[in-house]
């Protein structure tokens, strides 16, 4: 029973740890960028755009070539969150196989 009672409190600082790392990374501001720095998005952690950045000198450029820009910024953006958050997500899911003892629920061969 005591090892029972040991992993319910493991689980329950797993899901605390992993409700932490979520709000952490919500707070998040991931820049993204295209053309060399031209065009910036910056976006939160949940993928939301906060705010878009866009060198006046291309305000005078063709504007398929703008719009180009900005999708590239969001995708560059995406990629950057989507890595923060297998990051922050993944070393909270290394500690779960760390100090539990399942030997209790192991099968015999």
């Amino acid at each position: 029973m005591n090892n029972l009672a040991n992993m319910m409190k493991q689980a329950q600082a797993m899901k605390e740890n992993m409700e932490r790392a979520k709000r952490e990374l919500a707070e998040l501001e991931i820049r993204g960028e295209a053309g060399g720095g031209l065009v910036r998005v910056t976006m939160s952690g949940r993928h939301d755009v906060r705010r878009v950045e866009i060198d006046p000198a291309l305000m005078h450029d063709d504007r398929e070539v703008l719009e180009d820009l900005i999708a590239a910024a969001c995708n560059d953006a995406v990629c950057k969150v989507t890595r923060a958050a297998e990051e922050k997500m993944g070393g909270v899911a290394a500690g779960l196989g760390a100090g539990l003892d399942l030997s209790a629920f192991k099968l015999p061969l």
